[in-house]
C-alpha cells in the first residue's frame, strides 16, 4: 500500500482534522484516509479489501470501551 506525506499545513488545519478524527473515534490517519476516499472516489467508498478495512480500525478499536448494564453478572448463567 502506498503511503502519502503532506507537508506545510496549516496548524489549525490540523487541530480540526484530529479533533473530527476524536469525534468519530478514529485516528487522525484513518480520518485523513476517509477524507481522500470520499474526495477522490465517485460513490464515496473505499475500494480497499476487507482486511486493510479492518486494519484501519486496529487503532481506533483498541481505545474503545463497553459498559456493561447494571445487573448483568460477567459470566452468564446456563440453565440445564
Amino acid at each position: 500500500m502506498a503511503q502519502l506525506l503532506v507537508r506545510n499545513l496549516d496548524e489549525g488545519l490540523v487541530k480540526r482534522l484530529r479533533l473530527r478524527a476524536a469525534e468519530h473515534g478514529i485516528s487522525a490517519e484513518e480520518e485523513h484516509r476517509r477524507i481522500l476516499i470520499s474526495a477522490l472516489t465517485d460513490d464515496g467508498r473505499a475500494t480497499c479489501n476487507f482486511k486493510d478495512h479492518l486494519m484501519g480500525l486496529s487503532e481506533a478499536a483498541s481505545t474503545i470501551e463497553f459498559d456493561r448494564p447494571r445487573g448483568v453478572s460477567k459470566r452468564p448463567a446456563f440453565d440445564e
